[in-house]
């Protein structure tokens, strides 16, 4: 290909920018609460196909949410460790974890972990269910955007911070 004809993909203005930010915020008001002692941090929550990825922190033991996901979740242990109820695995800093689509689990961090952080890649929704299954609430891109809204208009951040996130 010479030169003059461009790039075989033509690059869009429309096309949002990279994201390159510190995983780790300096700034702790950056971390939204989710739930008592569990926040999430954003790095990116891409609206066309519905896909988030952020920090998720834990600071006691217990049991974070029992759900379900329509599409798969990869995930990388950064400090501490978690498990589900319906496996024998803990995942522990510097491990990789695959959660298949439609399967239910039980997020909890055992009582000798002080703080979990991970990574989580996730598409499609969070699908919060009791012990029967049945669902009682959901997360996804868009709830998770206004979530952070919401915080950090309160924080003294601006509802537009999260807009650096948003793909």
């Amino acid at each position: 290909m010479s030169a003059a004809q461009g790039p075989v993909i033509p690059i869009s203005s429309v096309v949002p920018p990279e994201i390159a930010v510190a995983a780790v915020p300096e700034d702790e008001r950056v971390w939204v609460p989710q739930a008592p002692d569990v926040w999430f941090r954003p790095l990116m929550f891409n609206t066309v196909i519905g896909q988030w990825c952020n920090l998720l922190k834990v600071t006691a033991a217990g049991i974070v949410s029992r759900h379900r996901h329509p599409g798969a979740v990869f995930g990388y242990v950064i400090k501490g460790k978690w498990h589900y109820y319906e496996h024998e695995w803990v995942a522990e800093a510097g491990h990789f974890v695959y959660e298949p689509p439609g399967e239910i689990h039980t997020l909890a961090v055992p009582d000798d972990c002080a703080e979990m952080i991970t990574f989580f890649n996730i598409t499609g929704a969070m699908a919060y269910v009791d012990e029967n299954g049945t669902q009682i609430g959901y997360e996804d891109t868009f709830t998770k955007i206004d979530m952070c809204r919401a915080h950090y208009e309160k924080v003294g951040l601006g509802p537009d911070y999260v807009d650096q996130f948003i793909r």
